[in-house]
This record gives C-alpha cells, sequence and structure tokens, in this order.
C-alpha cells in the first residue's frame, strides 16, 4: 500500500473552499455559507493547516456555533482534518454579501431578500419589500423579528399571506 500524495497548496484550498461552501444555515437550510457571504475565505498556512474565515450575520447569531462545527465536519469529510475557523467581525456582514443565487434561493423557499444595497434605506423606514409568494410590493411589517433573529414578519397587501423579510443588516 502506498502513502498518499500530498497537494499542492492550491488544489488543498480548493478542495477545502468546496467542503465548507456547501455547508448550509441551519435556520435557513436552502442556503449555504456561500450564498450568504458567511464564508469569507479559505488559506493555507506555512504548515499546510487550513484555516477557514467566517463572519456572523450578525455578532450575536445563534447559528454560528453549529456553522463552525459543520465546516469542520465537512473539511475532515474532504480528507482535511486539523483545519481551523477562524470568526472575524470586520469588516461587518452586509446583506450585499448574498449572491444573487442566494437570493433567488430565499424567494423560492418564500423569504423576501433584500435588494442590493437596501441596507440604509431600512435604517430610514423607506423599505419596499415585495412579496415572494405573489411579486406584490403592496406589504407591510407585522414584526421586527419573524421565525429567527435576522427574519421580520411581513404581509403582503394583495394576497393576504405572511411572510419572513431577511432583514437588512
Amino acid at each position: 500500500m502506498t502513502a498518499p500524495q500530498p497537494i499542492g497548496e492550491a488544489a488543498l484550498r480548493e478542495r477545502a473552499r468546496a467542503a465548507a461552501s456547501e455547508v448550509v444555515d441551519p435556520e435557513i437550510p436552502v442556503l449555504t455559507i456561500a450564498d450568504l457571504g458567511v464564508l469569507r475565505d479559505v488559506a493555507v498556512g506555512p504548515d499546510g493547516r487550513v484555516e477557514v474565515t467566517i463572519t456572523p450575520t450578525y455578532s450575536g447569531c445563534p447559528a454560528m456555533n453549529m456553522i463552525t462545527v459543520e465546516i469542520g465536519l465537512a473539511l475532515e469529510r474532504a480528507g482535511i482534518p486539523d483545519a481551523s475557523v477562524r470568526t472575524v467581525l470586520h469588516p461587518a456582514w452586509t446583506t450585499d454579501w448574498l449572491t444573487e443565487d442566494g437570493r433567488r434561493k430565499l424567494r423560492e423557499y418564500g423569504v423576501a431578500p433584500p435588494a442590493p444595497g437596501g441596507g440604509r434605506r431600512a435604517l430610514f423606514g423607506a423599505e419596499v419589500v415585495a412579496c415572494p409568494l405573489c411579486g406584490s410590493s403592496r406589504t407591510e411589517r407585522l414584526a421586527e423579528f419573524g421565525s429567527t433573529s435576522c427574519k421580520a414578519l411581513w404581509r403582503c397587501l394583495d394576497c393576504r399571506e405572511p411572510f419572513d423579510y431577511f432583514r437588512c443588516h
């Protein structure tokens, strides 16, 4: 039996990124941490050890502990043991880091995604949130928080259905 051949740094980094990119958000399981923009970087240190850098959607996000564990497990399954996960808070995460694919997945899941660059408008109450069910922009906020801390509860005035809105940060 022959020993496994070491792989190059670029290939290791790509394998680690691919594995980490598949980790889903436990609160919104249709989104990966790559879709969310939570996965910030994957690096290989001089010692050959992989380090994954993540930024939480907000500093108190309860899902981050589970995400960290899931990243470690995904890397182990990809044959990358002893990796580390580092959480950075600066720069702060913004909904602008959501990918277009992530925004599409949110809509299909029934959660209204924020518009790119929408965070500043939200601060002044000038949000226009389209219903993810019927597309109407005639909507109203019912509660600042929805099913999780990162979502607000809204209702469509046309189809009358309630829905979550991924809040702007």
